[in-house]
Order: structure tokens, then C-alpha cells, then sequence
């Protein structure tokens, strides 16, 4: 009797084993941070390296896109070389899917506390410990035994899917091309779906999908008052204080039940469904364990909502940091002449970053007292993105990692932070789908980074699945 297809994938995974965790240790010595001027060249021999690979993969099309031409030419390249791959499908009803991820890691030196080189990889008790290991290149080359695992299962000559990746070299940086090379690069990157593999699971016995991530803007506010700073006894309590007006508006970027105060904040917030949370409930949340991790010692936020809740699926304002006046030891009887605030959004899907940025404008011109100067500069904000539990392809992206994972339960959850996948989905049109097997313990940004070989190979395997099932899905 042959294989099922199931049994033939993890067949197919567990006999390239070797070799796939061998090329994933080639990649890792290579010190791509995108951060470090000194890295550059090394963050353009990371791309030569996974083009190199997807080519043995057996992707026809493979190009590096870099700004100095020396690359394969794509419009408005982006400041780091970025790689892009295409597998057409031989059905010519095929759904199109691009993979995205990301080559470069952060920086990583032995004194910052590793145990070993950071890019000199070490395998121990079913981890691999390494830069980037699970953030990301880990998570972007299980792809690549995935797809051959789906090839050997299936029998085909092409994958199931018109099959596209786009690996950039910036995202550690902030991806502050990103967006453009998208727009620039639309129809060779149109897809019905994008897949990004660049976040994890609950935990490495809770499989689980993400749905979606929130966005971010954010500002420094500075607050001006006299031209110098100046006596407090001669001038104090008769001239207007920045020092004073900083901590004033601070403490008014909150109600009583912390709720953020600007007017329109809320605007458009798409508001949780009572399945979704439901299934936030259901996960194994220890407060108190996330309260140590935190290394807080007590929970604060939005009234009525639960911590994951508040984390995953609401929008927030918080104070980043403030400062004016003398900072030295004594005193200093001053009405200082100047005060900063820096302050962060995180936006849920429904708000606009453009949108959020003229209400904090107004709202803070409208807190300030005459005599005191301000201005404000907004960062490059980040736009939040959202599947709907109900959509075809999140449910084939739940059924293809629950088959990986032996049948077990695919719970569904949020990231808290912010990415470049919100321009995928905005600039393509395009339901965006997380399918990550990292786990908290393994460090991301951290020293001592580490995946948890099993799982990196589960990895593989829901990509091989989901190669299989798309298609049905979005038909």
C-alpha cells in the first residue's frame, strides 16, 4: 500500500533531515545585519546565498533586487538586496500565494551574553542556537523543504499553487523601503494570499495561527516655553512652564478607565467578535507567569477587556518617554526652557495611521496653554492588518498545520507588535496568513537565539500541506 499523502510528507522531511539543517547552518554564518554599515556586504552575500538555494529548490525564476543595478533589475530596489522567486503551477486554474519573510537578522556579539558564537551555529538537545535561527531564516528556508516534500507527496513537477517569495533585507532595519518596493513591484507580486513566516505559535504544545498584527505610528512632542531657561523665584508661577505642560499632557492621554482621551481615536476600530474572544479564553494564559516575563509586578489597561485581549486586539497610546528641565545632581531653581515627549500608537485594523496622526495633532494644540511653542514629527507609521477567522484561506492554514501537528487543535491568536505585512495586504489587496513555528523561548533579538528543531521541521511539513489545500480553498 503507498504512503498517504500525510505519511509521505513527513516521510520526504524526515529523510532530508540532515541536509536541510546543514544548509540552514551555511545561511546562519552568515552575518546579514542589515543595522550595521559594516554588514553590508554580507547582507548582500545572504541573498546570492538563498537565491543560490532557491534555484536548487528548483524555482525557474530567482532574482536579486538590489539598489546599485548589481542585482536583477526591479523598480525601486530597496536600500538592502531583497530576493524574489517564482514557481508557476502546470494548473492553469492555480491560486497565486506569496511567501513572505526576511534575510537579515539583528546584531550579535559574544560579550552581549552568548554562550557560543553567535554565528558560528551549535546544535544541542533538539535546538539549533544562532542569529537569525528562528528569527527568520529558520522560518523562510523551512519553505524550501516544504515545497519539496509537497512535490514528492503529490508526485507533481510543480507546486499546486503559482508559488512566489519575497525575501527582504531590511526588516531589521524597519523596513523603511518596504512599502515602495511593493508598490513599485505590484503585478509581479499580485497573489490571491500571502503567507508570512516570520512569527510563532502559544507555545510548542499549542499549535496555533496568528491573524493578524497591529500597526504603529508614533511622535516626539516638543514643548517650548521661555527662550532660555530662567529663575524660578523671579519668574516662577507668572510665565508658563514646558517642564509643567509635558507632565499636563501626559497625564490627560487617558480617562479614568484607561481609555486613550484624543477624540476620534476610536474611530473605526473593528471591534472583537464574541467567537474571537472565546478562543482567546480558551488558551492556556498564565497572568502571572506573563507578569514575570513582563517583569512587572501588576496588570493596567483598557476597562473590560482581558490582557491578551488588550495586547492582541486594542488600540493603545503610551508614553515612550519625558524629559525637561535640569536632570542633574541638586538643584536647580530653573523654569526650564524647553521639555520633550515621545509617544507610540498601536493601531488595530479600522484605524489610519494618517487619520490617528491629525487627531493627536489637534488634540495636542488643543491641551497646550498660551506661551508655549510646540512642534511634532511623526515617524513612518505602520498599517495593522486583520484576516477574519471565517476566511477560506485561515481556515487552510489551520487545517494544513493541524495536519501537521497529528490532528491536534489549531488555535488562533494575534500579535501585539507591528510589521510589514499590513503593506502586503494593502497594496495587494491580498488576505494575509501567519504560518509560524517559533516559540517565546526562543529568543528573538536575544542572545542565545535558538529554534526548536522538531517544530522548524513541523514547519515544513504545514507547508507542504497547505501547498495541497489552498487551491480548494480559494477556488
Amino acid at each position: 500500500m503507498s504512503p498517504t499523502p500525510d505519511s509521505a510528507v513527513r516521510q520526504y522531511v524526515r529523510q532530508h533531515r540532515t541536509a536541510f539543517l546543514d544548509d540552514l547552518a551555511d545561511w546562519l554564518r552568515i552575518p546579514s545585519v542589515s543595522a550595521q554599515p559594516e554588514h553590508a556586504a554580507d547582507v548582500r552575500r545572504s541573498a546570492d546565498w538563498l537565491a543560490e538555494k532557491l534555484k536548487e529548490t528548483g524555482f525557474p525564476i530567482t532574482e536579486v533586487w538590489t539598489p546599485d543595478g548589481s542585482g536583477d533589475a526591479a523598480p525601486a530596489a530597496p536600500a538592502a538586496p531583497a530576493v524574489f522567486a517564482s514557481w508557476p503551477s502546470d494548473d492553469p486554474d492555480a491560486p497565486t500565494v506569496l511567501v513572505y519573510g526576511h534575510h537579515d537578522v539583528q546584531p550579535a556579539a559574544r560579550e552581549d551574553g552568548w554562550r557560543t558564537d553567535p554565528f558560528e551555529p551549535q546544535t544541542a538537545d533538539g535546538r539549533m542556537y544562532g542569529r537569525g535561527a528562528a528569527d527568520d531564516k529558520g522560518q523562510v528556508f523551512f519553505h524550501t523543504l516544504g515545497l519539496r516534500a509537497h512535490l514528492a507527496a503529490t508526485g507533481r513537477t510543480a507546486p499546486a499553487v503559482n508559488l512566489k517569495l519575497l525575501i527582504e533585507g531590511e526588516e531589521e532595519s524597519g523596513s523603511p523601503n518596504f512599502r515602495t518596493l511593493v508598490e513599485a513591484n505590484a503585478a509581479r507580486l499580485t497573489a490571491d494570499a500571502v503567507i508570512v513566516s516570520d512569527t510563532g505559535m502559544w507555545s510548542e504544545t499549542t499549535p496555533t495561527v496568528c491573524t493578524g498584527m497591529r500597526g504603529v505610528a508614533d511622535c516626539e512632542i516638543a514643548l517650548y516655553g521661555p527662550d532660555q531657561d530662567i529663575h524660578s523665584g523671579s519668574f516662577g508661577g507668572a510665565v508658563p512652564n514646558p517642564a509643567t505642560a509635558a507632565a499636563r499632557l501626559v497625564a490627560a492621554l487617558h480617562d479614568a478607565e484607561e481609555r486613550v482621551a484624543v477624540p476620534g481615536f476610536y474611530d473605526g476600530v473593528t471591534p472583537l467578535t464574541d467567537a474571537e474572544r472565546e478562543l482567546f479564553a480558551e488558551l492556556p494564559f498564565d497572568e502571572a507567569s506573563w507578569l514575570r516575563t513582563a517583569k512587572s509586578h501588576g496588570t493596567l489597561g483598557e476597562a473590560g477587556y482581558s490582557t491578551l485581549e488588550r495586547v492582541w486586539a486594542r488600540p493603545t497610546a503610551e508614553v515612550n518617554g519625558i524629559g525637561g528641565g535640569y536632570q542633574g545632581p541638586g538643584g536647580k531653581t530653573i523654569v526650564p526652557a524647553s521639555a520633550r515627549i515621545k509617544l507610540s500608537f498601536r493601531l488595530v485594523a479600522g484605524q489610519d495611521p494618517e487619520k490617528i496622526e491629525l487627531a493627536v495633532r489637534d488634540w495636542v494644540a488643543a491641551q497646550l496653554p498660551r506661551g508655549i511653542r510646540h512642534e511634532i514629527e511623526f515617524g513612518a507609521p505602520t498599517r495593522p492588518c486583520l484576516t477574519p477567522l471565517d476566511h477560506p484561506a485561515l481556515q487552510s492554514a489551520a487545517r494544513a498545520m493541524s495536519r501537521a501537528f497529528d490532528g491536534q487543535k489549531v488555535r488562533f491568536t494575534r500579535e501585539g507588535g507591528s510589521g510589514p505585512a499590513a503593506d502586503l495586504q494593502d497594496v495587494l489587496g491580498a488576505p494575509v496568513l501567519f504560518l509560524g513555528v517559533s516559540v517565546p523561548s526562543d529568543g528573538w533579538h536575544a542572545p542565545n537565539e535558538k529554534v526548536e528543531l522538531d517544530l522548524l521541521l513541523k514547519g515544513a511539513e504545514s507547508a507542504a500541506h497547505l501547498w495541497a489545500d489552498l487551491p480548494n480553498a480559494l477556488r
